[in-house]
């Protein structure tokens, strides 16, 4: 049985005590109509913890026929009641009354012992992605929720829409196919929350509504799923080059409303800490969203775990790709990861554009090596959101690229693959060198000013 659900049995059981209480206290004043109002509710009560039993996947037959006792009880007592028009006396009604309570009582306590010592519970957990290239801030946590068999672990990819400048949305996009094949999907309309009530949920995407380029499907905000878990684990997407963390990442609605966030190290747990206590002063809401000293665990990033599990040996490449990592006498090139990153395309405009060009016409006519240039995922649409007056120059570098044919362009959401088939990173300073660092291979950031 689920965890939450036997929690809310158990909450029942005290719910039951309470009512046969008052139906005694009720009924020895006379005041029939209270007792049959609370006989009502128990036997309601009883039927729905009798379905909550029945629907497990393992037979409780011992604790159904206690429950089905109970009814019976409950109904005998209804009947006698009914039967009543004046007050008896009062030892008349005890009399009456002790046997009926006690034979409640045993039969809810056969029920509550059962669940208790009999009943195995078992963990949901469930995972938000929403980008494919950003779920492997999550893989790790989910593999082992899945190798755990005293855990149903439920992959929900969600739908995400692109924004315009005023903040309305734009086409929805969803990356559920462009998963891993081994990772099993459940359809993001079949997965009803509020009825799942999981009893912990994962989510790598803290913005809700504040970011500018992209929202997710409102349904799945952190501020709504808060509602319908007993843990919200946020997970941020990125890591931070020498753990520093920008200031507005830590005060984000995914942080705030999330139980726990784990973050990749003890220094950028601080960072997390201390920016959310200033905007507990700013904003006169101390303790309101937790404890930052029991909601920030530095427990490392599963996308580094996704790095150091990723090899080129078991990785799939492209055939296209494979012709353009060889030279004409059957030698392999050096393969250069080129990034680059959202935060440099946004501050230095037509500058990041002319040195992707630059670059682009270095080493275009190299015999020696290959160019993987792996922009970020979400560069057009920041381009039309944020800088479209940068958006031709942008898609016309791109498309010439492409239409050349003699590098390697990767839009797709493997980017461990990128890293594992390349021999050097060089780009812009982004999370994605703090992740090439634990390759040990050459690290070359690039200067936009030099062209």
């Amino acid at each position: 049985m689920r965890r939450y659900k036997k929690k809310r049995l158990m909450e029942e059981f005290l719910l039951f005590a309470e009512n046969h209480r008052q139906i005694e206290q009720a009924f020895l004043k006379g005041n029939y109509n209270k007792v049959q109002s609370l006989l009502v509710q128990c036997q309601e009560m009883a039927i729905l913890a009798g379905d909550m039993l029945e629907q497990d996947t393992a037979p409780h037959k011992d604790a159904v026929k206690s429950l089905e006792e109970y009814c019976e009880i409950v109904y005998e007592m209804a009947v006698k009641t009914s039967k009543y028009g004046k007050q008896l006396k009062y030892n008349e009604a005890k009399h009456i009354m002790q046997p009926i309570r006690r034979g409640m009582d045993r039969c809810i306590n056969q029920v509550k012992e059962y669940v208790k010592n009999k009943v195995e519970e078992k963990i949901e957990a469930a995972f938000f992605p929403y980008k494919a290239s950003m779920w492997d801030s999550l893989e790790s946590v989910w593999m082992a929720a899945e190798a755990d068999k005293d855990c149903d672990a439920y992959v929900v990819p969600i739908p995400y829409f692109d924004k315009h400048q005023d903040g309305t949305v734009m086409a929805m996009h969803y990356e559920g196919d462009e998963l891993p094949e081994y990772v099993s999907i459940v359809d993001w309309e079949d997965y009803d929350v509020e009825e799942h009530h999981p009893d912990v949920i994962y989510i790598h995407n803290p913005y809700d509504n504040t970011n500018k380029v992209t929202t997710v499907h409102p349904d799945f905000y952190a501020k709504v799923l808060k509602k319908y878990t007993e843990l919200l684990v946020y997970i941020p997407y990125f890591v931070c080059m020498d753990d520093s963390v920008p200031e507005h990442l830590c005060v984000q609605p995914g942080t705030m409303y999330a139980d726990k966030v784990i973050v990749q190290s003890e220094k950028a747990r601080e960072v997390y800490i201390n920016e959310f206590h200033k905007f507990e002063e700013e904003n006169n809401c101390k303790g309101y969203f937790g404890c930052a000293e029991e909601k920030f665990l530095a427990l490392g990033s599963p996308k580094y775990d996704k790095v150091l599990s990723t090899t080129r040996e078991n990785v799939k490449i492209p055939s296209d790709w494979i012709e353009k990592m060889e030279g004409e006498d059957g030698e392999k090139k050096k393969v250069i990861l080129y990034n680059t990153s959202l935060v440099v395309l946004l501050k230095e405009k037509e500058k990041a554009l002319q040195k992707i060009r630059s670059v682009l016409k270095l080493i275009k006519d190299r015999k020696d090596v290959v160019l993987l240039w792996r922009p970020h995922p979400f560069s057009k649409e920041t381009c039309e959101a944020m800088r479209p007056d940068l958006l031709e120059q942008y898609y016309e570098i791109v498309e010439l690229y492409r239409n050349e044919n003699w590098g390697i362009y990767d839009d797709t959401s493997e980017l461990h693959r990128a890293i594992a088939i390349s021999d050097a990173y060089y780009g812009d300073p982004s999370s994605l060198v703090e992740l090439y660092r634990l390759t040990g291979k050459p690290i070359m950031i690039q200067d936009v000013n030099i062209v």
